[in-house]
């Protein structure tokens, strides 16, 4: 055989062997997947939003997205820009309202992305990714709609809203936390393990006499003490570094003693001389430590409130979320800024009448939020007993002598 022989033979043969290869090779490939299903190619996000906003009197489209068109419309025109995508040669991408409504509709239901995605013909990997995007843009964009207020005169406007409303002098703040229940983070051990045997962050809030949020605190690990994350919030660090800009203390009407500006809290924080809480224990009627109770108690609700319509309306706070920490936190935040847009915006289409504590001849008439209370995530704070300095004993006692005999209310002798 002659060499030019070899060499066509040494090539077929290669030849040869490598469409073996490939066939071979083809064979125990699996076949490519879809680039979309028929489910999500007849999406068309717009037109749910069209059929709920043609009937808007029935109300399917505040209870969808949790807004009215407007405040919709409103939110979209501020984070469009933000969340909108580039339009490619391969296929459009999902548009900016859709991204808004599916979010929405999450914070709405706290359903799975897994559910949602049937429903707006939106996988739910790109829902993951979605989800949030248009939180952190709605954080962004509402950051001005939390703020604490930085000078006296503002601090005293706020004082003089919780004396007309609730009747309780000096007062700056109605302050609380909660834990936001989360599916158990992975590889944490028990670092977000609280008391009550489930894992979670906590929120800290301080809340004005509107119900709405001046600040909030998210992120502290549930396993921490009441008394840990408390001294680990940032409005403990301002309050003792007086770095709040409250005002001097000032004597209370008829009276000569100087009282600090104070925040109201409840028996899981320290009696500080600018946080108030509840005297421990029972008092008879009229006694100045019950009135005292009383009117702190009905400053304090605020923030229960606040807390109480965010969770009713914005659901995703009444189940275990299925996230990180970290999304966990950014998902407390978006609902917190957007109570404070809807509570701005559209304060009687968000809050209806009755939904809301309110006191009628000095008898608590509970909102209608509390109905659904049991089914929140949102898990008190343990209250643990602790020593108070002297000082702030005698403040609290000088304002509870004040409410019995200058700050009398009516009903007070009756009630309290």
């Amino acid at each position: 055989m002659s060499s030019e022989d070899y060499a066509i033979l040494v090539m077929s043969s290669a030849t040869i062997l490598m469409a073996y290869l490939e066939e071979k090779s083809k064979k125990r490939r699996k076949q490519r997947r879809w680039w979309q299903t028929d489910l999500y190619k007849k999406r068309n996000g717009m037109e749910i939003l069209l059929d709920l906003k043609s009937q808007q009197i029935s109300g399917q489209y505040k209870n969808f997205t949790r807004m009215s068109p407007t405040d919709f419309e409103n939110l979209l025109q501020k984070i469009g820009p933000r969340i909108s995508k580039q339009d490619t040669y391969f296929r459009s991408p999902i548009s900016a309202q859709d991204r808004l409504s599916v979010t929405l509709r999450y914070l709405a239901t706290g359903d799975s992305y897994t559910s949602l995605q049937y429903v707006f013909r939106i996988s739910k990997q790109s829902i993951s990714l979605i989800v949030p995007d248009v939180c952190t843009a709605i954080v962004e964009e509402l950051n001005d709609y939390i703020k604490l207020p930085t000078t006296s005169i503002a601090w005293k406007e706020i004082s003089r809203a919780f004396e007309t409303l609730w009747n309780f002098p000096h007062c700056i703040g109605a302050l609380d936390g909660k834990h936001v229940v989360l599916q158990a983070p992975i590889n944490s051990g028990s670092e977000f393990f609280n008391y009550k045997s489930n894992f979670s962050i906590v929120l800290f809030a301080l809340v004005d006499a509107n119900y709405n949020f001046m600040f909030a605190d998210i992120g502290c690990q549930g396993r921490i003490s009441d008394g840990g994350v408390f001294k680990a919030s940032k409005i403990h660090s301002m309050l003792t570094k007086n770095t709040l800009g409250l005002p001097l203390p000032e004597e209370l009407p008829g009276r000569s003693m100087p009282v600090p500006y104070f925040i109201a809290g409840d028996g899981a924080f320290p009696l500080e001389k600018n946080l108030m809480k509840p005297y421990s224990g029972s008092y008879a009627k009229g006694t100045p430590q019950r009135v005292f109770n009383y009117r702190l108690s009905r400053a304090r609700r605020v923030v229960e409130n606040a807390f109480g319509i965010a969770s009713s309306v914005f659901r995703v706070l009444r189940k275990p979320m299925l996230l990180e920490p970290e999304k966990a936190e950014l998902i407390v935040m978006c609902v917190i800024l957007l109570h404070n847009y809807l509570r701005t915006n559209s304060p009687n289409l968000y809050i209806p009448q009755g939904t809301l504590d309110y006191y009628q001849n000095g008898v608590l008439v509970e909102g209608s939020w509390r109905a659904n209370e049991e089914m929140t995530s949102m898990l008190p704070l343990r209250h643990i007993p602790r020593r108070s300095n002297p000082d702030c004993k005698q403040i609290r006692d000088e304002i509870a002598d004040y409410c019995v005999h200058e700050g009398v209310l009516p009903w007070q002798n009756q009630y309290a």
